[in-house]
C-alpha cells in the first residue's frame, strides 16, 4: 500500500478517483462545468453594484463616501460568512456550501422586492448584504473546489478556466442595469437636479423600481442551476490523513496555529485585500470618471465604458492564460501588474477623457490576478488539510472591497477631484506589484518548489 497522498485511492466512484490529498485522478467534466457556471453569477452581482452606485447617488442625494456604503455591504458580507462558510464546508461537503450560497443568494435577490417598494437606501443595503452572505459561501466553496476537481497539476489551470467565465458575468450584468436600470433616462443627475419637492421624491421611487429589473432574470437562473446541482454526483475533494493517530478535521485554533507560521500564505491574504480593493474600487467610479470629465455624456451611454472594461478584462485573462502556460505564472502577472499600474497613473493624470480609456485599459491587465493570487496562496499550505479554512482567510480578503473604495470616496469628497482620487487604486496596484515580483524571485530560487 501507497503512503503518498497524491497516490493513496481513498474513494473510487462516478468514474473518478479521488486521493487522500483531495485531489482527483482525472477531471470529471459536467461536474467541472457546473461548479464553472456559478463563477459568472457573482460577476453579474459585482457588475450590478456599480450601476446601483451611480442611481443611488443621485435618488438618495449622497455623496462620494456614502455611496461607497453599498460596496462595502457588499464586501463586508463576505468577510463576515468565510469562516462560517469553510466550517460548514469542513462539517458536510463543497456541494451542500455551494448549494447554501445559492439559496442565500436568491433570498438576497428576491428582497429587491420589497426594497424597491419601501424606497430606502438602508433596505437596498441588506438586500446587497444578503446576496454578498450568498456570494461569500460560493466564492469559498467553488474556488477551492475548482482547483480541487481534478489532478493536483493542473489545479491553477482549472482555476482560471473558471474564473474567465467571472467577466461574461460582469458584462451581462452591466448590461442588464444599463437597459433595465438605466435604460432611456438620460442623465438622471440633470434630470432630478430641476425636480423639487413630492415630484422629486416620486420620480425616485419610480427610478428605484427599474432596481428590480435585472435580479428578475437572475433569480430564475439561480434557481435552475440549484436544481441541477442538487439532483448531480459531486465528488467530496476533501483531503484526509493516512494515519489513524492523525484528526482529519483539525479545529480552528489548530489552523490558525498552522497558517500564523506561514509567512507566503500571509503574504498572499495581503495581496489578495489590496488588488480586491484596487479592482472594485477602480470599477466602482469608471462611470462616475466618465460623468464629471465630460457633461455632454449620459448615465446609460456612460455604463458602456463598463462594458469595455469587462471585456477587456476578459482578454487581458484569455492572454495571460496563453503566457502562463508558457512562462513563469508570477512573472507574467509582475508584468501585468506594472503595466496596470503605469494605466492608472495615466487614469489619474491626464485631464480629458483619454483618463477612462486608461481606466478601461487597466481592466485589461486586472487579467486573472484573483484566481491566480487564490490559488498560489493555497499552494503555500502543504498540508490540504487546512484546505478549508486557508480558503476562506483568502476569500475573507475581499474585504478590501469595501475598504478602499470607501477611503477613494473619501479623497474625492475632501480633495473635490473624483480623477485625482484614483491615486488610491494606483498605490494599491504598486503594492500587488511588488508582492508578485518577490513571489517571482522566490520562485527563481527555489524551482523545485513550483507546484503550479
Amino acid at each position: 500500500m501507497e503512503t503518498d497522498p497524491s497516490k493513496y485511492v481513498v474513494e473510487k466512484k462516478h468514474g473518478w478517483k479521488q486521493y487522500a490529498d483531495g485531489y482527483l485522478d482525472k477531471i470529471p467534466w459536467l461536474q467541472f462545468a457546473i461548479i464553472s457556471l456559478v463563477f459568472p453569477l457573482w460577476g453579474a452581482a459585482a457588475s450590478l453594484n456599480d450601476i446601483l452606485i451611480t442611481q443611488f447617488k443621485t435618488v438618495f442625494m449622497l455623496n462620494d463616501a456614502a455611496t461607497a456604503f453599498v460596496q462595502s455591504a457588499f464586501y463586508g458580507g463576505y468577510f463576515l460568512i468565510a469562516i462560517p462558510a469553510s466550517l460548514v464546508i469542513k462539517k458536510q461537503s463543497y456541494k451542500f456550501a455551494v448549494m447554501t450560497g445559492l439559496v442565500f443568494y436568491i433570498v438576497g435577490c428576491a428582497m429587491f422586492f420589497p426594497a424597491s417598494r419601501v424606497a430606502t437606501y438602508t433596505m437596498f443595503l441588506a438586500a446587497i448584504f444578503a446576496i454578498a452572505v450568498g456570494l461569500s459561501f460560493l466564492e469559498t466553496s467553488c474556488e477551492t473546489y475548482s482547483s480541487m476537481l481534478g489532478p493536483q497539476k493542473t489545479a491553477n489551470l482549472r482555476i482560471n478556466i473558471s474564473g474567465t467565465l467571472v467577466p461574461l458575468g460582469d458584462i451581462a450584468g452591466i448590461l442588464l442595469g444599463k437597459y433595465l436600470i438605466f435604460g432611456k433616462v438620460g442623465n438622471l443627475a440633470d434630470k432630478m437636479g430641476a425636480m423639487h419637492g413630492a415630484a422629486r421624491i416620486a420620480y425616485g421611487e419610480k427610478m428605484l423600481q427599474l432596481t428590480l429589473q435585472p435580479y428578475k432574470y437572475i433569480l430564475f437562473i439561480l434557481i435552475a442551476i440549484l436544481i441541477i446541482l442538487a439532483i448531480t454526483p459531486m465528488p467530496k475533494t476533501k483531503a484526509v490523513s493516512l494515519s489513524k493517530e492523525t484528526d482529519t478535521k483539525p479545529s480552528l485554533f489548530e489552523t490558525l496555529k498552522y497558517l500564523s507560521h506561514n509567512r507566503r500564505f500571509q503574504k498572499g491574504v495581503m495581496a489578495q485585500f489590496f488588488y480586491v480593493g484596487m479592482q472594485t474600487t477602480v470599477w466602482s467610479f469608471t462611470i462616475r470618471l466618465a460623468l464629471n470629465l465630460s457633461d455632454k455624456i449620459s448615465d446609460s451611454a456612460a455604463s458602456t465604458f463598463m462594458v469595455f472594461s469587462y471585456v477587456a478584462w476578459f482578454l487581458g485573462k484569455l492572454i495571460a492564460n496563453f503566457l502562463m502556460s508558457r512562462f513563469s505564472i508570477t512573472g507574467v502577472l509582475t508584468v501585468y501588474s506594472l503595466l496596470g499600474t503605469i494605466t492608472l497613473i495615466l487614469t489619474t493624470s491626464i485631464p480629458n477623457m483619454t483618463a477612462v480609456w486608461m481606466a478601461i485599459a487597466t481592466s485589461f491587465f486586472f487579467g486573472p490576478a484573483w484566481p491566480t493570487i487564490y490559488a498560489h496562496t493555497l499552494d503555500m499550505v502543504t498540508d490540504k488539510r487546512f484546505n478549508e479554512t486557508a480558503g476562506a482567510f483568502v476569500v475573507m480578503a475581499i474585504v478590501g472591497g469595501a475598504f478602499i473604495p470607501a477611503i477613494q470616496g473619501l479623497v474625492s469628497d475632501i480633495t473635490g477631484s473624483m480623477q485625482f482620487s484614483f491615486i488610491v487604486p494606483t498605490l494599491c496596484y504598486v503594492i500587488v506589484t511588488v508582492y508578485f515580483f518577490f513571489e517571482y524571485r522566490y520562485d527563481r530560487k527555489h524551482p523545485e518548489q513550483i507546484t503550479e
